[in-house]
C-alpha cells in the first residue's frame, strides 16, 4: 500500500472506533510510538508493546462520549491527522482530548506513530 492508502485506511478505522483493528492491519511489527514527556507512556517499541499500551489507555477509560478524527495530510512517507476526544476516565470528570498525530510509513506498514498534545493527569 502507499502512504496515502495506509493515511485513508488509518483514518477510516478510527472513524469507526476500530483502533485494534488498525493496529492489527497496518502497524509493522517493528512499530514505534512516541508520546510527549507527561504521558503515562513516553516510548514503546514493538507490536506486542503497542497494543499493550493501547490496552493500558482503554483500561483508564470509563466511558467516550465523541471521537473526531481529520483527513489525512499526506507528504512523501509521513502522514498527519488531528484527532479530537471527548472522554470520562475512571475516577475523573468528563474532558476534552486534542492531538496531532505523526506517522511514517515504510513497505505499506506503519512503523513510527508520535502524539504531540498536553498531557493530562486522568485521575484528576
Amino acid at each position: 500500500m502507499t502512504t496515502q492508502e495506509v493515511a485513508n485506511q488509518l483514518v477510516a478505522y478510527c472513524k469507526q472506533g476500530q483502533f485494534n483493528e488498525a493496529i492489527n492491519a497496518l502497524y509493522g511489527d517493528n512499530i514505534v510510538s512516541i508520546e510527549p514527556d507527561g504521558a503515562p507512556m513516553k516510548e514503546v517499541r514493538g507490536l506486542d508493546a503497542v497494543k499493550q499500551k493501547s490496552e493500558h489507555f482503554n483500561s483508564m477509560v470509563e466511558e467516550v462520549h465523541g471521537m473526531e478524527i481529520s483527513e489525512p495530510i499526506v507528504a512523501d512517507k509521513f502522514f498527519a491527522c488531528t484527532m479530537k476526544m471527548d472522554v470520562t476516565f475512571k475516577g475523573a470528570p468528563r474532558s476534552s482530548m486534542e492531538e496531532v498525530c505523526l506517522y511514517k510509513v515504510e513497505n505499506g506498514k506503519i512503523t513510527q506513530e508520535e502524539f504531540f498534545f498536553t498531557p493530562q493527569n486522568p485521575q484528576g
